[in-house]
């Protein structure tokens, strides 16, 4: 049986941590994408992007060794950490010991219901934000559980794979710019953070990473009479990026109606030639709204 870490002790540096494995006999589940933060003034850049005081609650998800949930506990009113890996609620219940506002629960965030998670364990605060370090191979999952089931949250700030995190800020017109630009500013105002070097972890990942913000909004960026629709519109048009919109649409409403395509298109100010790329949040909503009135979708 090992001693457990004391608590209140900063586990955020590369001695710490690795005693921390050595103590646990831990061992990394390359599976669960687990690599813990190390560095200080990264923690201290992601909680201050949080916004939080005494008044608002942060759920964060995969705390790992408890790290970032340390420094959330000071600057929260509660925290609840939702962690996966039943080998490391020991080493968190050690580490955050002497924080009796963090609330840590062992589960699969894209299993659980967020919504009654929220009302349980905020209760009575001004607020709530996700904060976390988000493992690399279930981000769009996450995030995209998060922003659809309309939880009220105040931001969402994460670390993730810094080439997706340039891909969710990205503006019309460039190589980043997708269905997953469009569907995270529909919801969100983003803005990047910081760059995050691959070096400030244990173990270290083969990428760089991004601490991003996403603001929600109040309500979505644009007017659209079917959400569902909207996204299936802008999927169609990202679909093989090197074609223009008109071929990406023939495919999704079918041979039969492509030549309703031209004018469609045209009556709404979109030139056919164009590619997704290069069309705005409005320009989507009105090419949905156009295909909705004509009735064509996809069968």
């Amino acid at each position: 049986m090992t001693e457990g870490i004391k608590a209140g002790v900063d586990v955020a540096s590369p001695k710490r941590t690795k005693d921390i494995i050595a103590r646990y006999g831990f061992t990394f589940k390359k599976s669960l994408g687990q690599n813990f933060l190390i560095d200080q003034n990264i923690l201290r850049n992601i909680v201050s992007a949080a916004e939080l005081d005494e008044t608002k609650g942060a759920l964060e998800i995969g705390p790992g060794i408890g790290a970032l949930t340390q420094k959330l506990a000071h600057a929260a009113g509660r925290v609840a950490a939702v962690e996966i890996d039943n080998r490391l609620i020991p080493i968190l219940t050690d580490v955050l010991a002497d924080t009796p506002n963090v609330h840590v629960v062992h589960g699969d965030v894209l299993k659980l219901d967020l919504a009654e998670l929220l009302r349980e364990q905020f209760a009575g605060l001004s607020g709530v934000s996700v904060v976390a370090n988000l493992p690399y191979y279930v981000t769009t999952p996450i995030l995209m559980k998060l922003l659809e089931e309309k939880l009220p949250l105040e931001h969402i700030v994460v670390m993730i794979q810094k080439e997706v995190a340039q891909r969710m800020a990205a503006k019309p017109g460039g190589k980043e710019y997708g269905s997953l630009s469009v569907a995270v500013q529909y919801y969100c105002v983003p803005e990047l953070v910081c760059i995050v070097p691959h070096t400030v972890f244990i173990p270290q990942p083969n990428v760089d990473s991004a601490v991003i913000k996403l603001s929600l909004r109040d309500k979505p960026a644009v007017e659209v009479e079917d959400e569902a629709h909207f996204f299936q519109t802008v999927q169609a048009c990202f679909a093989q990026r090197r074609k223009t919109i008109a071929n990406n649409l023939t495919a999704y409403v079918g041979k039969v109606n492509r030549e309703k395509l031209g004018p469609l298109l045209e009556g709404i100010g979109i030139d056919p030639s164009r590619r997704g790329e290069t069309l705005s949040l409005e320009e989507f909503a009105s090419l949905s709204r156009a295909l909705l009135a004509a009735d064509l979708r996809s069968s």
